[in-house]
């Protein structure tokens, strides 16, 4: 079984953003106070502390627009924090209860038959399995209520 490496997003992609850059809809970020405590920083892979200062934004998790290129709501810490060091351990902010799982070849196209709805505590078993199949570069994890990104696996 292959290693897993959680990865968040690039420090350069969210600095930018921090900074104003358009989101992949070509609108500034929102930046509002985090509610609650179902807010996913996608870039230090914590979650946003309820009343801290948030971006709301439209992102692309791929490296450029086709159609399987999907475009989705994400929240990152407005003011800069550390970048998830890539790793094995589930991010902290995976707290709900399952995760879409889905496969995604070299090509940046779903790999058909990879995705499911998997139980958190499932998420790195299930990944291990589809990284096994040579045909899938990376895995995204997924929100299962909303199909937001919440972070990508690869192999380590």
């Amino acid at each position: 079984m292959p290693t897993l490496q959680f990865i968040a997003l690039p420090t350069d992609v969210v600095r930018a953003y921090q900074a104003g850059a358009p989101d992949a809809n070509g609108q500034a970020p929102e930046r509002v106070l985090a509610e609650g405590i179902g807010n996913p920083c996608r870039h230090c892979l914590q979650m946003i502390a309820p009343g801290a200062p948030m971006l709301i934004l439209a992102h692309r998790p791929f490296p450029a627009p086709q159609p399987y290129a999907e475009i989705g709501p994400i929240f990152l810490h407005a003011e800069p924090c550390a970048r998830a060091v890539p790793g094995p351990g589930l991010p902290k902010m995976l707290a709900s209860p399952d995760y879409i799982v889905r496969g995604y070849g070299a090509n940046d196209r779903i790999v058909y038959g990879s995705g499911g709805v998997v139980a958190q505590r499932h998420i790195a078993s299930r990944a291990e399995e589809l990284l096994a199949d040579p045909a899938i570069a990376y895995v995204h994890v997924r929100s299962a209520r909303n199909n937001c990104y919440q972070c990508r696996i690869e192999r380590g």
